[in-house]
């Protein structure tokens, strides 16, 4: 059999956030989506000789004859956009990312397929909220023909093309805008009937539940990611699951730690095969209690698969009962009970973590095999320990992690080789004295430091060892923004659906001057984490605040607070948000409220204790608490 192929310009574009638009206002956004391309995308495409090869509910997939033709489309479009979002409320916006590419495509009916397409589509990962990124190839072609900047973004190295790829970034800029043209109808009647096709494949991934499958995405092989930027790449086609908390059946209601336990193992386990989408603990156990309906969690989490069952606890014998359902339907995929001895446990667990996969027919990778056959320790009560310890450390209270201490510390006794132990350990003490629950706050960051490199040290592809690592190093007073940001990545590609270490990046990269990066990092910690907690609120109203969005920073912020009130930070950042804002009451009540927690707020001790490397966003940030009244001394 021959191969048609030909060289052609491949676009590939994406909205950004579009489960979070569709999970908050699903009609609003479907018909915001269908007026857009009736109005300007289609027409535009007409205009300069597009084709589109496929339409989903968040992307396109398009072919153009001519480099410069591609480009010119992306750029109009891409500008008018912008001016389209004048005055929509930003997190109702339609934004999109655009990557351009030149390459070699084959042609299987009305599809397209090749290293150019993967490539295009990496290029669109690449791209920030509303912008367009192109291949050299690309460049190359456009320059010299039409008036464009071009800045050059370097080489990256994207999944299964054995070349780096020169990227470069087209700014919409004054000479961006003059290249704009008017909208001009498409008397083909063409557009009007791709955006009725595009309406309704949108409508039918939402009523199919698949919004997350995207055909033309480049195929990510299970375990494959080498680099936090592939490891930030859109979830599209990967089975989503949510493990609901286990229910505790035993008599002793105090074995509810037990249970807990083995719950966020289960979710631990699993969140590590990249072939899965796996919802974050946070948002699963929001759960814990509830007599929800399977169907209407899954729905909320924007899961399809969902894992419940119960353990029960008697004496040296532990009975698991669990079951897998689609979401969907509310059918049963699976179900079966163990039971086991205690000593035998982590045998129990790799049993039912392997019929979920089974079931799923989920692929592992020989690296994702290793990982899951390792045991965290070889001793059944350090691991015991271990559970009661993470228990105590959830209550988030002083005597909680002196409690969480003891016991962590009691297991490393008994097995002095158990990194997650020294993981959690580490994060105790750092929790403890960035909390002031210590008066040795000093050397309780050293501890905190010692222990998370001890961990890492026993297990280096452990994602917990990583985590307390990146986390100590992102406190006062040990701060080092940029191993922050080197062992934060290494979690997320250790373990691609970790939503917490998603988000600590994000903060960490508004620290060094990366606050369009964090956006998108962040909105993955929030896709993954649908319940997620206020800090991530904090994380990206800091990233809007940073690039100058006050109004959008203003309502997260504000969002921040009224989930934890009693936390001083988001005050600070909406008090230095209403100076740039001018607006001088609410900065007045800010200080006011800062003061009744008893916060005395001066630019000498913002500037000492901010967490900032970048001097532009320090300079932002204080140059707002001043406009907001907040003294120097």
């Amino acid at each position: 059999m021959i191969l048609e192929r030909r060289l052609a310009a491949i676009l590939a574009a994406d909205v950004v956030g579009y489960s979070r638009l569709m999970g908050e206002d699903e009609a609003a956004t479907l018909a915001a989506l269908k007026l857009h391309r009736t109005e300007l995308i289609d027409p535009k495409s007409h205009q300069y000789r597009g084709r589109t090869v496929k339409l989903m509910g968040d992307g396109a997939l398009m072919e153009f004859a001519s480099a410069v033709d591609a480009v010119l489309f992306a750029v109009e479009v891409q500008c008018a956009m912008r001016k389209r979002n004048e005055g929509v409320p930003e997190d109702r916006r339609i934004v999109y990312r655009v990557g351009i590419n030149i390459g070699d495509i084959i042609i299987e009916g009305d599809d397209i397929f090749g290293d150019g397409v993967n490539i295009a589509a990496r290029l669109e990962g690449l791209a920030e909220p509303g912008g367009i990124c192109v291949a050299r190839n690309v460049f190359n072609q456009v320059r010299g023909k039409q008036d464009l900047s071009f800045d050059l973004l370097g080489e990256r190295q994207v999944k299964n093309i054995a070349e780096p790829v020169s990227v470069y970034r087209i700014p919409l800029d004054d000479r961006a805008e003059n290249l704009v043209t008017d909208v001009q109808a498409d008397a083909s009647g063409r557009g009007r009937w791709y955006s009725y096709v595009a309406a309704g494949l949108a409508f039918l991934l939402v009523a199919g539940g698949i919004i997350w499958w995207q055909p033309w995405a480049p195929r990510l092989k299970p375990g494959s990611m080498e680099s936090v930027e592939e490891a930030t790449l859109p979830l599209r086609d990967k089975p989503s699951l949510a493990v609901l908390p286990f229910t505790n059946l035993s008599d002793d209601k105090a074995q509810e730690y037990f249970s807990d336990g083995l719950t966020e193992d289960l979710i631990t386990d699993l969140s590590r095969i990249s072939g899965l989408t796996v919802i974050a603990r946070t948002s699963t156990f929001a759960y814990k209690g509830q007599s929800a309906d399977v169907r209407t969690i899954g729905k909320e989490l924007g899961a399809r698969y969902v894992v419940e069952g119960s353990v029960r606890k008697m004496g040296e014998r532990v009975r698991i009962n669990a079951q897998l359902i689609n979401s969907q339907t509310g059918n049963h995929i699976w179900a079966d009970r163990f039971d086991h001895s205690i000593a035998d446990l982590f045998d129990l667990q790799d049993k039912v973590r392997g019929k979920i996969v089974q079931a799923l027919k989920v692929k592992l990778s020989a690296r994702e095999e290793r990982w899951l056959a390792r045991r965290p320790t070889t001793n059944p009560e350090a691991y015991d320990l271990y559970l009661r310890g993470l228990k105590q450390e959830s209550y988030f209270t002083r005597e909680g992690n002196l409690e969480s201490r003891h016991l962590f510390q009691r297991a490393i006794e008994l097995d002095p080789s158990f990194a997650a132990a020294y993981a959690q350990l580490a994060q105790a003490y750092s929790l403890a004295q960035e909390n002031s629950w210590t008066d040795q706050r000093e050397e309780f960051a050293n501890k905190a430091l010692t222990l998370a490199k001890k961990a890492v040290e026993l297990d280096d592809e452990l994602p917990q060892a990583h985590w307390s690592l990146g986390r100590v190093y992102t406190r006062a007073p040990l701060r080092d923004a940029d191993r922050a940001v080197a062992a934060l990545k290494r979690v997320v590609v250790l373990d691609p659906n970790y939503a917490d270490g998603y988000a600590f990046l994000a903060l960490t990269f508004n620290y060094v001057g990366r606050a369009a990066e964090a956006l998108g990092v962040m909105e993955k910690a929030m896709q993954i984490n649908p319940h997620f907690p206020f800090w991530y609120l904090h994380g990206l109203g800091q990233s809007q605040f940073l690039l100058t969005r006050y109004e959008a920073a203003a309502k997260n912020f504000k969002k921040a607070i009224e989930r934890n009130p009693t936390v001083s930070w988001p005050h600070r950042w909406l008090l230095a948000t209403y100076g740039h804002l001018g607006m001088q009451d609410d900065a007045e009540w800010e200080i006011f409220e800062l003061e009744s927690l008893n916060q005395i707020v001066t630019i000498k001790q913002i500037r000492e204790n901010a967490p900032f490397t970048d001097p532009a966003y320090l300079k932002l940030y204080l140059d707002g608490l001043r406009k907001a009244g907040v003294p120097e001394e």
